[in-house]
Protein backbone atom coordinates (compact mmCIF):
# COMPACT_ATOMS: atom_id res chain seq x y z
CA UNK A 1 0.00 0.00 0.00
CA UNK A 2 1.06 3.56 -0.70
CA UNK A 3 0.12 7.03 0.60
CA UNK A 4 0.80 10.35 -0.80
CA UNK A 5 0.39 13.01 1.94
CA UNK A 6 0.15 16.71 1.48
CA UNK A 7 2.18 18.79 3.87
CA UNK A 8 3.31 22.00 5.67
CA UNK A 9 6.61 22.54 5.70
CA UNK A 10 7.39 21.99 9.70
CA UNK A 11 10.11 20.25 11.13
CA UNK A 12 9.28 17.00 12.43
CA UNK A 13 6.03 16.46 10.82
CA UNK A 14 7.48 13.50 9.13
CA UNK A 15 8.57 11.92 12.63
CA UNK A 16 4.75 12.56 13.60
CA UNK A 17 3.82 10.27 10.78
CA UNK A 18 6.13 7.54 11.29
CA UNK A 19 5.37 7.28 15.42
CA UNK A 20 1.60 6.26 14.05
CA UNK A 21 2.87 3.45 11.95
CA UNK A 22 4.80 2.38 14.83
CA UNK A 23 2.33 2.54 16.82
CA UNK A 24 0.06 0.39 14.36
CA UNK A 25 2.76 -1.96 14.32
CA UNK A 26 3.19 -1.27 10.43
CA UNK A 27 6.21 -2.34 8.78
CA UNK A 28 7.80 0.77 6.62
CA UNK A 29 9.32 -0.29 3.72
CA UNK A 30 10.08 2.91 1.83
CA UNK A 31 9.79 6.64 2.65
CA UNK A 32 10.28 9.69 -0.16
CA UNK A 33 10.01 13.17 0.74
CA UNK A 34 8.84 15.63 -2.14
CA UNK A 35 10.87 19.03 -1.62
CA UNK A 36 7.40 20.75 -3.20
CA UNK A 37 5.39 19.51 0.40
CA UNK A 38 4.48 15.89 -0.32
CA UNK A 39 5.44 12.79 1.81
CA UNK A 40 5.06 9.16 0.01
CA UNK A 41 5.07 5.99 2.61
CA UNK A 42 5.34 2.61 0.97
CA UNK A 43 4.12 -0.42 3.82
CA UNK A 44 2.17 -3.96 3.36
CA UNK A 45 -1.22 -4.52 2.70
CA UNK A 46 -3.38 -4.05 5.55
CA UNK A 47 -7.15 -4.74 6.71
CA UNK A 48 -10.03 -2.54 5.93
CA UNK A 49 -10.60 -1.52 9.29
CA UNK A 50 -6.95 -0.63 10.22
CA UNK A 51 -6.99 1.49 7.23
CA UNK A 52 -10.26 3.45 8.69
CA UNK A 53 -8.58 3.91 11.80
CA UNK A 54 -5.54 5.03 9.82
CA UNK A 55 -5.99 7.43 7.97
CA UNK A 56 -7.95 9.76 10.42
CA UNK A 57 -4.84 10.18 12.49
CA UNK A 58 -2.85 11.17 10.16
CA UNK A 59 -5.27 13.82 9.26
CA UNK A 60 -5.19 15.08 12.89
CA UNK A 61 -1.38 15.98 12.30
CA UNK A 62 -0.80 19.31 13.02
CA UNK A 63 0.65 20.68 9.27
CA UNK A 64 -1.15 17.84 7.18
CA UNK A 65 -3.64 18.95 4.24
CA UNK A 66 -4.50 15.64 2.90
CA UNK A 67 -3.91 11.88 2.83
CA UNK A 68 -4.51 9.78 -0.06
CA UNK A 69 -3.57 6.29 -1.74
CA UNK A 70 -1.47 6.47 -5.10
CA UNK A 71 -0.32 3.89 -7.45
CA UNK A 72 3.49 3.90 -7.31
CA UNK A 73 6.03 6.29 -4.95
CA UNK A 74 7.79 8.76 -7.35
CA UNK A 75 11.21 6.74 -7.75
CA UNK A 76 9.42 3.41 -8.73
CA UNK A 77 7.74 5.72 -11.67
CA UNK A 78 11.11 7.24 -12.20
CA UNK A 79 13.21 3.99 -12.37
CA UNK A 80 9.88 2.55 -14.36
CA UNK A 81 10.18 4.85 -16.60
CA UNK A 82 13.74 4.80 -17.58
CA UNK A 83 13.73 0.92 -17.88
CA UNK A 84 11.33 1.89 -20.32
CA UNK A 85 13.57 3.94 -22.14
CA UNK A 86 16.57 1.37 -22.30
CA UNK A 87 13.94 -1.26 -23.53
CA UNK A 88 13.29 0.82 -26.59
CA UNK A 89 16.72 2.41 -27.16
CA UNK A 90 17.76 -0.03 -30.42
CA UNK A 91 21.64 1.59 -29.03
CA UNK A 92 23.93 -0.63 -26.27
CA UNK A 93 23.35 1.55 -23.42
CA UNK A 94 25.14 1.05 -20.17
CA UNK A 95 24.77 2.95 -16.36
CA UNK A 96 28.26 2.29 -14.57
CA UNK A 97 29.46 3.51 -11.11
CA UNK A 98 32.76 6.00 -10.58
CA UNK A 99 34.83 2.53 -10.88
CA UNK A 100 33.56 1.57 -13.78
CA UNK A 101 31.26 -1.61 -12.25
CA UNK A 102 28.44 -2.04 -14.54
CA UNK A 103 25.25 -1.23 -12.66
CA UNK A 104 22.54 -1.34 -15.11
CA UNK A 105 22.31 -2.12 -19.03
CA UNK A 106 19.89 -2.02 -21.49
CA UNK A 107 18.42 -5.32 -23.70
CA UNK A 108 20.41 -4.78 -26.59
CA UNK A 109 23.62 -4.97 -24.79
CA UNK A 110 22.04 -8.67 -23.07
CA UNK A 111 20.82 -9.58 -27.06
CA UNK A 112 24.44 -8.77 -28.03
CA UNK A 113 26.54 -10.20 -24.94
CA UNK A 114 24.10 -13.35 -25.34
CA UNK A 115 23.89 -12.88 -21.52
CA UNK A 116 21.66 -12.16 -18.98
CA UNK A 117 21.62 -8.86 -17.37
CA UNK A 118 21.77 -10.21 -14.14
CA UNK A 119 25.20 -11.02 -15.49
CA UNK A 120 26.56 -8.42 -17.14
CA UNK A 121 25.94 -6.25 -13.93
CA UNK A 122 28.61 -8.13 -12.11
CA UNK A 123 31.49 -7.28 -14.29
CA UNK A 124 33.33 -4.00 -15.62
CA UNK A 125 32.58 -2.32 -18.63
CA UNK A 126 36.17 -2.48 -19.52
CA UNK A 127 35.80 -6.28 -19.76
CA UNK A 128 33.28 -5.52 -22.63
CA UNK A 129 34.12 -2.37 -24.42
CA UNK A 130 37.61 -1.94 -25.17
CA UNK A 131 39.69 0.76 -26.83
CA UNK A 132 38.81 3.45 -23.63
CA UNK A 133 40.09 4.31 -20.13
CA UNK A 134 36.98 4.90 -18.74
CA UNK A 135 38.32 4.43 -15.00
CA UNK A 136 40.88 7.15 -16.23
CA UNK A 137 38.65 9.23 -17.92
CA UNK A 138 35.98 9.75 -14.37
CA UNK A 139 39.18 9.87 -12.53
CA UNK A 140 39.43 13.40 -14.10
CA UNK A 141 39.48 16.58 -12.20
CA UNK A 142 36.25 17.66 -14.41
CA UNK A 143 35.44 15.41 -16.38
CA UNK A 144 33.13 16.03 -19.61
CA UNK A 145 31.11 14.36 -22.07
CA UNK A 146 33.54 12.60 -24.28
CA UNK A 147 33.03 10.65 -27.40
CA UNK A 148 35.38 7.94 -28.93
CA UNK A 149 35.81 4.83 -30.86
CA UNK A 150 35.66 1.65 -29.14
CA UNK A 151 35.29 -1.93 -29.69
CA UNK A 152 32.34 -4.18 -28.59
CA UNK A 153 31.76 -7.54 -29.16
CA UNK A 154 34.65 -7.31 -31.83
CA UNK A 155 32.77 -4.35 -33.70
CA UNK A 156 33.62 -0.74 -34.33
CA UNK A 157 31.20 1.42 -32.41
CA UNK A 158 31.08 5.08 -31.55
CA UNK A 159 31.11 5.92 -27.48
CA UNK A 160 29.01 8.55 -26.18
CA UNK A 161 30.38 9.01 -21.99
CA UNK A 162 28.01 10.94 -20.02
CA UNK A 163 29.03 11.50 -16.62
CA UNK A 164 26.80 11.65 -13.51
CA UNK A 165 27.62 13.71 -11.13
CA UNK A 166 25.95 14.21 -7.54
CA UNK A 167 26.12 17.61 -5.80
CA UNK A 168 28.50 18.54 -2.89
CA UNK A 169 27.98 21.97 -1.38
CA UNK A 170 27.05 24.72 -3.69
CA UNK A 171 29.95 24.73 -5.90
CA UNK A 172 31.46 21.29 -5.39
CA UNK A 173 30.59 18.06 -7.22
CA UNK A 174 31.44 14.31 -7.15
CA UNK A 175 31.65 12.14 -9.71
CA UNK A 176 29.18 9.49 -9.37
CA UNK A 177 29.22 7.30 -12.08
CA UNK A 178 28.41 7.54 -16.20
CA UNK A 179 25.93 6.42 -19.22
CA UNK A 180 27.67 4.97 -21.49
CA UNK A 181 25.80 5.02 -25.13
CA UNK A 182 27.36 2.96 -28.18
CA UNK A 183 27.19 3.61 -31.56
CA UNK A 184 27.09 1.33 -35.19
CA UNK A 185 28.41 3.02 -37.94
CA UNK A 186 24.75 1.59 -39.65
CA UNK A 187 22.57 3.20 -36.73
CA UNK A 188 24.92 6.38 -37.38
CA UNK A 189 24.30 6.20 -41.14
CA UNK A 190 20.93 5.78 -40.38
CA UNK A 191 20.40 9.28 -38.30
CA UNK A 192 22.66 10.85 -40.88
CA UNK A 193 20.36 9.31 -43.76
CA UNK A 194 17.29 10.70 -41.69
CA UNK A 195 18.72 14.41 -40.98
CA UNK A 196 19.01 15.28 -44.56
CA UNK A 197 15.85 12.98 -45.33
CA UNK A 198 13.53 15.63 -47.67
CA UNK A 199 10.57 16.96 -45.95
CA UNK A 200 8.13 15.27 -48.17
CA UNK A 201 8.61 11.34 -48.52
CA UNK A 202 8.83 10.77 -53.14
CA UNK A 203 8.00 7.47 -52.30
CA UNK A 204 4.33 8.94 -50.77
CA UNK A 205 2.50 8.88 -54.17
CA UNK A 206 3.25 4.83 -54.49
CA UNK A 207 0.21 2.61 -53.63
CA UNK A 208 1.16 0.09 -51.67
CA UNK A 209 -2.25 -1.59 -50.56
CA UNK A 210 -0.85 -5.20 -51.33
CA UNK A 211 1.86 -6.74 -49.21
CA UNK A 212 4.24 -7.00 -52.72
CA UNK A 213 4.20 -3.52 -53.06
CA UNK A 214 4.68 -2.69 -49.36
CA UNK A 215 7.67 -4.90 -49.38
CA UNK A 216 9.09 -3.38 -52.59
CA UNK A 217 8.86 0.12 -51.36
CA UNK A 218 9.92 -0.34 -48.23
CA UNK A 219 13.43 -2.29 -49.35
CA UNK A 220 13.95 0.59 -51.74
CA UNK A 221 13.36 3.27 -48.98
CA UNK A 222 16.43 1.63 -47.07
CA UNK A 223 18.61 1.56 -50.16
CA UNK A 224 17.75 4.68 -51.42
CA UNK A 225 20.56 6.80 -49.47
CA UNK A 226 23.33 4.27 -50.00
CA UNK A 227 25.67 5.25 -52.95
CA UNK A 228 26.09 1.98 -54.55
CA UNK A 229 24.92 1.14 -57.76
CA UNK A 230 20.71 -0.37 -57.72
CA UNK A 231 19.73 -2.85 -60.01
CA UNK A 232 15.56 -2.85 -60.55
CA UNK A 233 14.17 -5.96 -62.04
CA UNK A 234 10.60 -6.40 -63.17
CA UNK A 235 8.34 -6.04 -65.89
CA UNK A 236 7.65 -3.66 -68.73
CA UNK A 237 5.41 -1.40 -66.95
CA UNK A 238 6.02 -1.90 -63.51
CA UNK A 239 7.00 1.52 -62.85
CA UNK A 240 10.80 0.84 -62.54
CA UNK A 241 11.79 4.44 -63.87
CA UNK A 242 9.09 6.02 -61.14
CA UNK A 243 10.75 4.26 -58.21
CA UNK A 244 14.64 4.96 -59.59
CA UNK A 245 13.23 8.70 -59.30
CA UNK A 246 11.51 8.31 -55.93
CA UNK A 247 15.36 6.76 -54.98
CA UNK A 248 17.06 9.85 -56.56
CA UNK A 249 14.76 12.36 -54.55
CA UNK A 250 15.40 10.70 -51.18
CA UNK A 251 18.73 10.31 -51.11
CA UNK A 252 21.60 13.24 -50.43
CA UNK A 253 21.87 13.16 -54.36
CA UNK A 254 18.41 14.63 -54.55
CA UNK A 255 19.68 18.75 -55.36
CA UNK A 256 21.77 17.20 -58.13
CA UNK A 257 20.22 15.80 -61.43
CA UNK A 258 18.24 12.90 -62.77
CA UNK A 259 19.18 12.14 -65.93
CA UNK A 260 18.25 8.54 -68.18
CA UNK A 261 19.49 7.02 -70.93
CA UNK A 262 17.65 4.04 -72.63
CA UNK A 263 19.78 1.66 -73.88
CA UNK A 264 17.53 -0.01 -76.18
CA UNK A 265 16.66 3.21 -77.95
CA UNK A 266 19.59 3.99 -79.75
CA UNK A 267 22.07 2.92 -81.62
CA UNK A 268 25.78 2.50 -79.87
CA UNK A 269 27.27 4.60 -81.58
CA UNK A 270 24.59 7.47 -80.70
CA UNK A 271 24.82 5.65 -77.08
CA UNK A 272 28.08 6.05 -76.56
CA UNK A 273 28.47 10.06 -77.37
CA UNK A 274 25.58 10.46 -75.54
CA UNK A 275 26.60 8.75 -72.30
CA UNK A 276 30.34 9.91 -72.82
CA UNK A 277 30.14 12.97 -74.81
CA UNK A 278 32.59 13.85 -77.06
CA UNK A 279 35.60 15.88 -78.08
CA UNK A 280 35.71 19.02 -80.81
CA UNK A 281 36.30 17.75 -84.17
CA UNK A 282 34.89 14.31 -83.81
CA UNK A 283 32.34 13.75 -86.53
CA UNK A 284 32.89 17.02 -87.75
CA UNK A 285 31.39 18.97 -84.96
CA UNK A 286 33.17 22.12 -84.50
CA UNK A 287 32.74 22.41 -80.52
CA UNK A 288 32.55 19.34 -78.10
CA UNK A 289 29.46 17.42 -76.73
CA UNK A 290 29.02 17.13 -72.74
CA UNK A 291 27.34 13.59 -72.02
CA UNK A 292 25.17 12.39 -69.41
CA UNK A 293 27.89 11.42 -67.14
CA UNK A 294 29.46 15.07 -66.53
CA UNK A 295 25.57 16.59 -66.69
CA UNK A 296 24.22 14.25 -63.90
CA UNK A 297 27.95 15.05 -61.84
CA UNK A 298 26.72 14.81 -58.18
CA UNK A 299 23.34 13.52 -59.20
CA UNK A 300 21.84 10.15 -60.43
CA UNK A 301 22.31 8.25 -64.32
CA UNK A 302 19.72 5.96 -64.86
CA UNK A 303 20.71 3.25 -67.73
CA UNK A 304 17.03 2.02 -68.79
CA UNK A 305 17.17 -1.43 -69.91
CA UNK A 306 20.66 -2.08 -69.32
CA UNK A 307 20.25 -6.15 -70.93
CA UNK A 308 20.32 -4.37 -74.18
CA UNK A 309 23.30 -2.22 -74.03
CA UNK A 310 25.99 -3.54 -76.75
CA UNK A 311 29.05 -5.48 -75.42
CA UNK A 312 31.74 -2.33 -76.62
CA UNK A 313 29.77 -0.06 -74.53
CA UNK A 314 29.48 -2.36 -71.73
CA UNK A 315 32.93 -2.85 -71.52
CA UNK A 316 33.07 1.07 -71.48
CA UNK A 317 31.25 1.30 -68.62
CA UNK A 318 32.58 -1.33 -66.53
CA UNK A 319 35.87 0.84 -66.86
CA UNK A 320 34.49 3.80 -65.45
CA UNK A 321 32.85 1.80 -62.52
CA UNK A 322 36.24 0.45 -62.09
CA UNK A 323 38.35 3.62 -62.40
CA UNK A 324 35.89 6.26 -61.16
CA UNK A 325 36.64 8.54 -64.61
CA UNK A 326 35.98 8.21 -68.31
CA UNK A 327 37.58 9.67 -71.62
CA UNK A 328 35.35 11.42 -73.80
CA UNK A 329 35.31 10.34 -77.32
CA UNK A 330 37.45 11.23 -79.43
CA UNK A 331 39.11 13.06 -76.73
CA UNK A 332 42.62 11.58 -73.38
CA UNK A 333 41.66 13.57 -71.11
CA UNK A 334 40.28 12.15 -67.96
CA UNK A 335 36.93 12.86 -66.56
CA UNK A 336 36.10 12.38 -62.89
CA UNK A 337 32.55 10.61 -62.16
CA UNK A 338 30.36 11.69 -59.18
CA UNK A 339 27.38 9.93 -60.38
CA UNK A 340 25.04 7.48 -58.72
CA UNK A 341 24.18 4.41 -61.24
CA UNK A 342 20.28 3.22 -61.27
CA UNK A 343 19.81 0.43 -63.70
CA UNK A 344 16.75 -1.41 -64.81
CA UNK A 345 15.71 -4.41 -66.65
CA UNK A 346 12.93 -6.45 -68.00
CA UNK A 347 14.90 -9.99 -68.36
CA UNK A 348 16.73 -12.06 -66.46
CA UNK A 349 20.38 -10.79 -66.48
CA UNK A 350 21.85 -13.78 -64.33
CA UNK A 351 20.68 -15.80 -67.31
CA UNK A 352 22.11 -13.33 -69.90
CA UNK A 353 25.29 -13.92 -68.06
CA UNK A 354 25.11 -17.49 -68.31
CA UNK A 355 24.89 -17.77 -71.81
CA UNK A 356 27.31 -14.96 -72.31
CA UNK A 357 25.45 -12.34 -73.45
CA UNK A 358 25.98 -10.16 -70.83
CA UNK A 359 29.36 -9.13 -69.52
CA UNK A 360 29.63 -11.09 -66.05
CA UNK A 361 32.29 -8.28 -64.15
CA UNK A 362 29.49 -5.74 -65.14
CA UNK A 363 26.71 -7.53 -64.05
CA UNK A 364 28.16 -7.66 -60.15
CA UNK A 365 29.66 -4.36 -60.45
CA UNK A 366 25.77 -3.00 -60.84
CA UNK A 367 23.96 -5.63 -58.77
CA UNK A 368 25.20 -3.97 -55.43
CA UNK A 369 21.74 -3.08 -54.14
CA UNK A 370 18.73 -4.68 -55.86
CA UNK A 371 14.97 -4.32 -56.45
CA UNK A 372 12.48 -6.28 -57.62
CA UNK A 373 9.05 -4.56 -58.84
CA UNK A 374 6.22 -6.69 -58.78
CA UNK A 375 3.89 -7.01 -61.66
CA UNK A 376 0.26 -6.01 -61.68
CA UNK A 377 -1.08 -9.16 -61.88
CA UNK A 378 0.61 -9.84 -58.60
CA UNK A 379 -0.69 -6.85 -56.62
CA UNK A 380 -4.35 -7.39 -57.04
CA UNK A 381 -5.46 -5.32 -54.51
CA UNK A 382 -3.47 -2.22 -55.80
CA UNK A 383 -5.93 -2.61 -59.20
CA UNK A 384 -8.68 -0.48 -57.99
CA UNK A 385 -7.01 1.91 -56.13
CA UNK A 386 -4.31 3.05 -59.18
CA UNK A 387 -7.50 2.96 -61.04
CA UNK A 388 -9.04 5.57 -58.98
CA UNK A 389 -5.59 7.70 -58.51
CA UNK A 390 -5.34 7.74 -62.47
CA UNK A 391 -8.73 8.60 -63.14
CA UNK A 392 -8.34 11.64 -60.69
CA UNK A 393 -5.26 12.49 -62.90
CA UNK A 394 -6.69 12.29 -66.12
CA UNK A 395 -9.85 13.87 -64.96
CA UNK A 396 -7.82 17.11 -64.47
CA UNK A 397 -5.75 17.28 -67.31
CA UNK A 398 -8.89 16.65 -69.41
CA UNK A 399 -11.06 19.46 -67.80
CA UNK A 400 -13.77 17.25 -66.43
CA UNK A 401 -14.92 15.97 -63.44
CA UNK A 402 -13.71 12.30 -62.15
CA UNK A 403 -15.85 9.26 -62.98
CA UNK A 404 -16.82 6.53 -61.25
CA UNK A 405 -16.05 2.90 -61.85
CA UNK A 406 -19.12 0.53 -62.25
CA UNK A 407 -18.98 -2.63 -60.41
CA UNK A 408 -18.66 -4.89 -63.67
CA UNK A 409 -16.09 -2.70 -64.48
CA UNK A 410 -14.26 -2.89 -60.83
CA UNK A 411 -14.78 -7.15 -61.76
CA UNK A 412 -13.18 -6.79 -64.90
CA UNK A 413 -9.99 -4.65 -64.05
CA UNK A 414 -9.18 -7.27 -60.89
CA UNK A 415 -9.52 -9.78 -63.27
CA UNK A 416 -7.69 -8.88 -66.46
CA UNK A 417 -4.35 -10.12 -66.46
CA UNK A 418 -2.48 -7.01 -67.19
CA UNK A 419 0.38 -8.02 -69.40
CA UNK A 420 1.48 -4.17 -69.80
CA UNK A 421 1.27 -3.93 -66.11
CA UNK A 422 0.55 -0.66 -64.38
CA UNK A 423 1.19 1.64 -67.64
CA UNK A 424 -1.45 -0.77 -69.30
CA UNK A 425 -3.62 0.11 -66.92
CA UNK A 426 -3.00 3.97 -67.09
CA UNK A 427 -3.38 4.16 -70.88
CA UNK A 428 -6.53 2.01 -70.94
CA UNK A 429 -8.23 4.31 -68.19
CA UNK A 430 -6.81 7.93 -70.23
CA UNK A 431 -8.39 6.62 -73.01
CA UNK A 432 -12.08 5.55 -71.81
CA UNK A 433 -12.35 8.97 -70.12
CA UNK A 434 -11.61 10.52 -73.08
CA UNK A 435 -14.25 8.89 -74.81
CA UNK A 436 -16.44 8.62 -72.12
CA UNK A 437 -20.56 10.29 -72.57
CA UNK A 438 -21.77 9.49 -68.89
CA UNK A 439 -20.49 9.96 -65.35
CA UNK A 440 -19.41 6.26 -64.75
CA UNK A 441 -17.08 3.71 -66.29
CA UNK A 442 -18.22 0.44 -67.54
CA UNK A 443 -16.31 -2.45 -68.27
CA UNK A 444 -17.50 -1.73 -71.86
CA UNK A 445 -15.67 1.46 -71.85
CA UNK A 446 -12.43 -0.34 -71.36
CA UNK A 447 -10.53 -1.06 -74.84
CA UNK A 448 -8.21 -3.92 -74.01
CA UNK A 449 -6.98 -6.82 -75.81
CA UNK A 450 -8.42 -10.13 -75.37
CA UNK A 451 -6.55 -11.94 -72.78
CA UNK A 452 -7.56 -15.37 -70.78
CA UNK A 453 -8.61 -13.57 -67.10
CA UNK A 454 -6.10 -16.18 -65.29
CA UNK A 455 -2.84 -17.74 -66.38
CA UNK A 456 -3.20 -21.55 -67.68
CA UNK A 457 -0.08 -23.25 -66.10
CA UNK A 458 -0.38 -26.59 -67.97
CA UNK A 459 -1.27 -26.91 -71.97
CA UNK A 460 -4.43 -28.98 -72.71
CA UNK A 461 -2.39 -31.33 -74.89
CA UNK A 462 1.02 -31.46 -72.17
CA UNK A 463 3.18 -34.77 -72.50
CA UNK A 464 4.47 -36.32 -69.39
CA UNK A 465 3.13 -37.20 -66.39
CA UNK A 466 0.72 -35.13 -63.61
CA UNK A 467 3.72 -35.50 -61.60
CA UNK A 468 6.05 -33.44 -63.83
CA UNK A 469 3.29 -31.04 -64.48
CA UNK A 470 2.63 -30.56 -61.10
CA UNK A 471 6.27 -29.75 -60.49
CA UNK A 472 6.48 -27.41 -63.51
CA UNK A 473 4.01 -25.27 -61.69
CA UNK A 474 5.47 -25.74 -58.00
CA UNK A 475 8.55 -24.28 -59.33
CA UNK A 476 7.09 -21.44 -61.49
CA UNK A 477 4.88 -20.45 -58.46
CA UNK A 478 8.75 -20.56 -56.05
CA UNK A 479 10.59 -18.39 -58.29
CA UNK A 480 7.62 -15.84 -58.73
CA UNK A 481 7.62 -15.71 -54.75
CA UNK A 482 10.90 -16.28 -53.89
CA UNK A 483 12.10 -12.48 -54.44
CA UNK A 484 9.40 -11.01 -52.47
CA UNK A 485 9.62 -13.99 -49.30
CA UNK A 486 13.78 -14.05 -49.21
CA UNK A 487 13.78 -15.57 -46.03
CA UNK A 488 12.43 -19.31 -45.70
CA UNK A 489 10.52 -19.08 -43.17
CA UNK A 490 8.41 -16.49 -44.51
CA UNK A 491 7.59 -18.01 -47.77
CA UNK A 492 6.74 -21.34 -45.71
CA UNK A 493 4.03 -19.10 -43.62
CA UNK A 494 3.01 -17.99 -47.13
CA UNK A 495 2.12 -20.68 -48.14
CA UNK A 496 1.02 -22.75 -45.25
CA UNK A 497 4.28 -25.73 -45.38
CA UNK A 498 6.66 -26.03 -43.09
CA UNK A 499 10.57 -24.18 -42.70
CA UNK A 500 12.35 -27.47 -43.58
CA UNK A 501 9.27 -28.55 -46.53
CA UNK A 502 10.43 -24.82 -48.64
CA UNK A 503 13.81 -25.29 -47.96
CA UNK A 504 13.39 -28.88 -49.36
CA UNK A 505 11.74 -27.47 -52.31
CA UNK A 506 14.08 -24.49 -53.29
CA UNK A 507 17.23 -26.92 -52.59
CA UNK A 508 15.69 -29.60 -55.31
CA UNK A 509 14.92 -26.56 -58.00
CA UNK A 510 17.56 -25.29 -57.51
CA UNK A 511 16.42 -21.19 -56.02
CA UNK A 512 18.09 -19.08 -54.27
CA UNK A 513 19.61 -15.59 -54.61
CA UNK A 514 21.71 -15.92 -57.34
CA UNK A 515 19.48 -17.72 -59.28
CA UNK A 516 16.51 -15.53 -59.17
CA UNK A 517 15.80 -12.05 -59.24
CA UNK A 518 12.28 -11.84 -61.17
Amino acid sequence: MRLEISCQDRLGIAQDVLDILVTKEIDLRGIEIDPVGKIFLNFPNIEFEDFQHLMPQIRRIDGIDDVKTTLFMPGEREKNQLSAILRTLPDPVFSVDAKGNILLCNEAVSAGLELPASEINTMEIAEVVKGFNFTKWMDGKSPGPQSSKVKFIQQDYLADMLPITVADGEKKSIMAGAVVILKSEMRLGQQFTAFHQSPTDSFDRFVTESSFMKRAVHEAKRVADLDAPILIFGETGTGKEMIARACHQSSRRSEGAFLALNCASLPDSVAETELFGCAAGTYNQSSGKVGLLEQAKGGTLLLDEIADMSSQLQAKLLRVLEDGEFRRVGDVAPVSVDVRFICTTCRDLGQLVEEGRFRKELYYRLNVLSLVMPSLKDRRQDIVPLAESFILQHSTKLGRRPAKLSKSCVDFLQQYPWPGNVRQLQNALYRALSLLDGKEITKEDIQLPSCAPSVTYIDENFEGTLDEEVKKFEKDLLKRLYPFYPSTRQLAKKLGLSHTAIANKLREYGINKATVKL
